[in-house]
């Protein structure tokens, strides 16, 4: 594992640096591979479904039940954010909790539009490593296992809608056994490699399971957007696997991925197939348009620190952020 998190923090520090030209091809290389595996995607998606269709439910679409689902999605990104606070309580690194939701919002729109950099994540490695004197490798976990809960609220949902789901073809204690036994693993990992990560465990891992229902409930109202009265559970389900897929960083985004999977998964669980994808591209809009606010903080960095005191080691800025 000291390999991995190595990994990581040198090429956080080698994005911070100033760059030879050849790290510039590389950067640039990597971004054009995106965008290539990107479009690719897009285009066998768009060659299966009727874009004039989706474009259809665009226009005519419910748009107070969007702009709930936008409020879901945002809400999700609070959630977020102080589900990240109780991992860098792990560390000691007790942050205000307006200032992390700040860094949260600029570290989504990193992640969102500027693809070829370092990404949200490594941006506040470098921030936090910087502003507070922690090791980078401590501040990695942090985030390294804030992203893990996610993955798991995600699974805990997915193995609660397969009751919903007959067209899959095993029994529910199966899927239901395997999670139990992963997860009971993954404590034990925590407990015995990460002990420091123990105390908040269960306290974040039940608000990425928050965070991952205000998200369904985002794509719920998308659907409500569409005066859908059909079953949910097919969409939901197709969505939290395309959520999966889009956590690999080939393209730019997520998208892409996402609506492959829900292309892929259509004929499997009976869904309309331009509605599944009109579901990922509104939800990819929707997560766009709340990464822009981030940008906010990019253009006026030093709003991003308003109100916070001195630098100092390990600084307990506010005990009171949860």
């Amino acid at each position: 594992m000291t390999n991995i998190e190595d990994a990581i923090v040198n090429e956080v520090d080698e994005e911070i640096k100033p760059k030879t030209w050849k790290d510039r091809l590389w950067s640039i290389t990597k971004l054009l591979l995106k965008f290539a595996v990107t479009s690719v995607l897009l285009y066998y998606v768009f060659s299966k479904v009727d874009f004039n269709k989706i474009k259809d439910r665009m226009v005519h679409a419910n748009y107070f039940w969007m702009l709930a689902g936008v409020f879901f999605y945002f809400l999700s990104m609070v959630a977020s954010s102080w589900r990240l606070l109780s991992f860098f309580k792990s560390i000691n690194l007790n942050l205000n909790t307006r200032f992390n939701f700040r860094l949260y919002l600029l570290g989504i729109f990193y992640n969102f539009l500027l693809p070829g950099g370092i990404g949200g994540d490594g941006y506040k490695i470098y921030l936090l490593k910087k502003r507070f004197n922690l090791p980078a490798k401590k501040v990695f976990w942090a985030i390294f296992f804030d992203r893990l809960s996610g993955l798991w609220a995600i699974g805990l949902i997915i193995v609660c809608l397969k009751l919903f789901i007959p067209q899959i073809p095993i029994h529910f204690t199966i899927p239901l056994a395997i999670f139990v036994a992963g997860s009971a693993i993954y404590y034990f990992v925590v407990k015995r490699f990460f002990s420091e990560f123990g105390e908040h465990f269960f306290k974040g891992h039940a608000k990425a399971v928050l965070v991952q229902s205000l998200q369904v409930m985002c794509i719920i109202m998308v659907l409500l957007g569409q005066d859908f009265t059909g079953k949910f559970a097919p969409y939901l389900l197709s969505f939290l696997l395309s959520a999966l897929a889009a956590v690999v960083p080939i393209t730019i985004g997520g998208i892409g991925a996402r609506e492959t999977i829900f292309q892929k998964l259509s004929p499997i669980f009976h869904m309309d197939v331009n509605l599944a994808v009109y579901i990922s591209i509104s939800f990819y809009l929707i997560s766009l348009l709340v990464a822009l606010t981030g940008i906010y903080f990019l253009i006026l960095p030093d709003k991003l620190e308003e109100g916070l005191p001195g630098t100092e080691p390990n600084l307990d800025i506010d005990k009171k952020t949860e």
